[in-house]
């Protein structure tokens, strides 16, 4: 077995995808990545046996991408996954990986329409990936040809011959050419996939990722979702009762700008990262371990090694990309026998990366909502007075005299104003206007809702019990926070509350009610 390498840049990939790899926040690669890239770089036919979330999309992303000429716009590799959901995400990480070097990646699945897949396909594309069914189409129209087809890939080959795709993927490798490189990944290794090997791959490597046996500490562990996380994590450290705490950043570039955001905020903080020399981190740890920094912020990498007991909170202000990332990460706090707690920053659309994780570490992380600037206030309140009671001890405050005065003789109660200027002073003015339903327009919606339009109705057996079963399962919301639901024959319209309307949105669309695949969007104005 190939040693595990420690950083992507001791593997020999180009510039155009190590920037690619960095800009997508990978700072080493995991066990699988590790073993199977530098196999798949040097030609030979690879067996993967690893589940889902050990990152075997850039396992065999990496070298796919790295083969491919991207001036030979011709189909050069074909990933086979077994559903339309996996296809795209596929599809998506693999034109991150290909950013820089231009490779482009289509998907290919049935219930899109065959003729825009068509359209684009003319356009150029490098990388199919896509679902037997749908691809077995286009080579019966010769839409789609596999001539030039350099690497296959079968991903979730397990899951394949679950669906029945065996046959499928058999007549679809009859058309490419034999002299290739195959990828197999399969989270079990039943008889079927064993003989599909031996007949259409040659000398494979076998690499087995078995997943470590991670057990998550016993610490508070919660979430806040917002779109701007920067507000929301200064609102946190405002009323929070911290001691030491650990901020996670996915890349290097994240951890100098958070670093340098919260300086500026008044926060006394340092960043940790590999590009950092030995002096520069030990400086940083020292001023860390000493309390003369309170606010630690590094990449996953980058916080190796650090063994401080008493530090209270850990913030993934990047969401990690793995359970064994977060479990890593939040096991930093709550050490010899204190307690800890750990939160966690999402954006709407990350909600989904957040039920896997919980899902695989086995937890459950409760949502917390965002502390409001009147729970900011009372957190404050005795530094407030306490500096209040400085300012008139000082008796520097002539030059306002005047503006109270004027403010008293238009009938202002002289408490009143005082509260005013602490408000003013706290909060900053704010113009009061009416507010727009958190981007979404007036979707004719009741006050403090956003009306949603779903692709389902009667037609489709479609009961109210059916949506709110649905919503209040993807999105983690009570269902009795559901407001009004109507179904018409082909399409409903449902009413949640404007704070989760986004999230909603994000883990709907495209999910399943009673087996149908549904659109979700704002409602237009009734």
């Amino acid at each position: 077995m190939k040693q595990e390498l420690k950083q992507f840049g001791e593997i020999n990939l180009s510039r155009k995808i190590l920037q690619a790899v960095e800009a997508m926040g990978f700072e080493e690669p995991s066990p699988i990545q590790a073993q199977t890239i530098p196999l798949a770089l040097e030609g030979h036919d690879v067996i993967g046996q690893a589940q889902t979330g050990t990152g075997k999309t850039a396992a065999f992303g990496i070298p796919t991408v790295e083969k491919v000429m991207e001036k030979n716009h011709r189909i050069q590799a074909l990933v086979l996954t077994p559903t339309r959901e996996l296809a795209i995400q596929t599809a998506e990480e693999l034109n991150k990986i290909g950013k820089f070097k231009r490779v482009r990646t289509l998907p290919i699945y049935g219930g899109q329409s065959i003729d825009r897949q068509i359209r684009a396909l003319k356009r150029g594309v490098h990388i199919i990936v896509g679902t037997p069914g749908r691809l077995l189409d286009h080579l019966h129209r010769e839409t789609i040809r596999l001539g030039d087809v350099q690497t296959l890939v079968l991903d979730e080959a397990d899951e394949m011959l679950d669906m029945g795709f065996i046959e499928d993927i058999e007549t679809i490798i009859r058309n490419l050419p034999e002299e290739r490189q195959t990828l197999l990944f399969s989270a079990t290794m039943p008889g079927p996939i064993e003989k599909l090997s031996r007949r259409y791959m040659k000398n494979p490597q076998q690499v087995t990722i078995t997943r470590e046996n991670l057990t998550v500490p016993l610490i508070d562990q919660v979430y806040y979702e917002t779109r701007q996380k920067f507000d929301g994590l200064c609102r946190v450290l405002d009323v929070e009762e911290t001691g030491k705490l650990i901020i996670f950043c996915r890349t290097k570039r994240a951890v100098d700008d958070l670093a340098a955001s919260l300086d500026a905020r008044g926060y006394s903080a340092g960043g940790l990262h590999g590009d950092l020399s030995q002096i520069q981190r030990d400086r940083v740890m020292k001023k860390f371990r000493e309390g003369r920094i309170d606010v630690l912020i590094a990449t996953d990498v980058a916080a190796r090694g650090i063994d401080i007991d008493d530090i209270t909170h850990v913030i993934n202000y990047d969401i990690p990309q793995d359970h064994e990332s977060y479990v890593h990460r939040i096991g930093r706090t709550g050490r010899a026998g204190r307690t800890g707690v750990a939160m966690t920053f999402i954006e709407p659309k990350e909600y989904r990366q957040l039920r896997l994780i919980m899902k695989l570490a086995h937890t459950k992380i409760q949502r917390r909502e965002l502390p409001s600037a009147s729970d900011i206030l009372e957190r404050q309140k005795d530094l407030v007075q306490e500096r209040l009671i400085k300012t008139l001890q000082q008796n520097h405050y002539d030059d306002y005299h005047t503006i109270i005065s004027d403010v008293a003789d238009e009938g202002f109660d002289m408490v009143d104003i005082a509260a005013a200027a602490l408000k003013l002073s706290l909060e900053g003015f704010k113009e009061e206007s009416p507010k727009d339903k958190d981007g979404f327009g007036d979707t004719g919606g009741a006050p403090g809702m956003v009306r949603l339009f779903l692709n389902i109705g009667r037609s489709q057996k479609i009961r109210p019990s059916d949506i709110v079963r649905a919503i209040a399962g993807e999105a983690d919301i009570p269902g009795d926070t559901i407001g009004v639901i109507n179904i018409y024959d082909r399409f409903t319209f449902v009413e949640v509350p404007e704070n989760v309307a986004e999230r909603v949105m994000n883990v709907m669309h495209r999910n399943t009610v009673k087996g149908y695949k549904i659109n979700v969007e704002p409602a237009r104005k009734r």
